[in-house]
């Protein structure tokens, strides 16, 4: 009986790290303490050579080694195999990022706003480098949305994408409909939690949920779609009364980054937008709590899809960068490649007129015989078809709050239909008008 030959060492692959904040001293432990295991799946011994920080002064916890410390962030991302771009924002990232394509390395991020501002520019620098360009951690943390769009679903059409992306504006409104907080109140309570940043704007005013929502259409519907493509609303207007009245129609209000596919008589394009909206409570995503993320996606042969987890925080989205650090190592061992930007349908980008939903729209009106017909007629002169109406409260004497509910319709025909009932005689105020998502 002969013995197995004695298996050959693995290759050894460098990796620099720019960026060594939460996300990115975490990614550095792990890959330090667990170097066996990722030896055993990548096929290759992952040594990190450098560690680049604006600061290098700065206390760091022990789990950096103080000796690959540097502040030469170009040298650690044009001297290694794999590079992780851990730093955020758009510069120096973009630079640095170009920097090691051009070098010849494959390269990793979790920077949603480069992604969404330059991932074209960046695709096709990789392609002419021939590395691997991987980027799970940009969307919700340690859910793998971007290889289930990538890669699992590369052999449907995906009708639509509907998540919370956001885990910090989810806490607040949860945190608003399950205790009654305030929106400051509740911004607050984040920020001592380390949800919200000192700067809460690009959470709660919906830029990171949109930079993510701009990704996720790219991927779904094979077009490039940028930031400047979404239509984006935050959470800041969000009241008490806005909870409490969403509530009593049975709905949670979360903050949602929508991506919709629309092909019908009347536009063909792609819908991207990020906004509240109210969930109806038997919807999946409105059973989402805390900082937790959600994303559903809809396909014409798989159907409905739900992925849920951890969207933030330094050892979720570790998780999710170290994924690509495996299959970029392994590809550097045993050939292949990441998949390239897929464009090919070039859909058009449609305005936020052409969103097709439901919308949940609050009216003062006069509490007489006759104004709840005269408010169904200005609907159903628009075009939009009215699914339920609750009398929520008097008002005074004379007045009633009344709430309406329509089936699903266009932005625009909804629009101009408020805009009509604001110039009825029966038509005290337009109170509110929020949209209904989900089924």
């Amino acid at each position: 009986m002969t013995e197995n030959p004695q298996r050959p060492e693995p290759r050894t692959l460098t990796v620099g790290v720019l960026g060594a904040g939460t996300v990115g001293t975490q990614v550095i432990r792990l890959l330090t303490t667990q170097s066996q295991d990722f030896a055993a799946r990548s096929g290759a011994r992952l040594e990190i050579t450098g560690i680049a920080v604006r600061n290098t002064s700065a206390p760091r916890d022990p789990a950096v080694p103080a000796e690959l410390v540097t502040d030469d962030a170009l040298s650690v991302a044009t001297s290694n195999d794999l590079v992780i771009e851990l730093i955020g924002g758009i510069e120096p990232a973009r630079s640095l990022v170009l920097a090691a394509f051009k070098a010849g390395a494959s390269v990793i991020s979790g920077n949603k706003a480069l992604i969404a501002a330059h991932g074209p520019e960046l695709y096709d620098a990789a392609a002419e480098a021939g590395t691997d360009f991987y980027y799970e951690a940009a969307v919700a943390g340690a859910i793998p949305v971007v290889y289930a769009l990538r890669e699992s679903m590369a052999g449907d059409q995906i009708t639509s994408v509907l998540g919370i992306v956001n885990g910090t504006t989810n806490y607040i409104l949860d945190e608003m409909s399950t205790k009654g907080l305030s929106f400051e109140q509740a911004l607050a309570t984040a920020q001592e939690l380390g949800y919200a940043e000192a700067d809460p704007t690009a959470d709660v005013d919906g830029f990171d949920a949109a930079a993510k929502a701009a990704i996720i259409a790219s991927l779904a519907f094979h077009t490039r779609v940028g930031l400047e493509d979404v239509t984006v609303e935050g959470i800041r207007d969000i009241t008490g009364e806005d909870i409490r009245e969403a509530h009593a129609s049975g709905c949670e209000i979360k903050l949602l980054a929508i991506a919709q596919r629309r092909e019908d008589d009347h536009a063909r394009g792609i819908s991207v937008r990020v906004h509240p909206a109210l969930v109806p409570a038997h919807h999946p995503l409105a059973a989402v709590h805390g900082a937790f993320n959600a994303v559903l996606v809809e396909a014409e042969a798989a159907g409905q899809l739900m992925f849920y987890g951890q969207g933030a925080g330094g050892a979720p989205t570790a998780s999710a960068v170290l994924s690509d650090v495996v299959a970029a190592a392994a590809h550097r061992v045993h050939g292949g490649q990441a998949p390239r930007e897929s464009i090919y349908r070039d859909l058009p980008i449609l305005g936020p007129e052409s969103a097709i939903t439901r919308h949940q729209v609050q009216l003062k009106v006069a509490d007489a015989p006759g104004s709840l017909a005269q408010v169904a007629g200005v609907f159903a002169d628009n075009g939009v078809s009215i699914d339920s109406v609750r009398q929520s409260a008097y008002v005074g004497g004379s007045d009633a709050i009344v709430t309406i509910v329509t089936h699903p319709a266009s932005v625009f025909h909804l629009d101009a239909a408020v805009a009509s009932l604001a110039n009825q005689e029966r038509v005290r105020e337009v109170v509110s008008v929020r949209r209904v998502e989900g089924q």
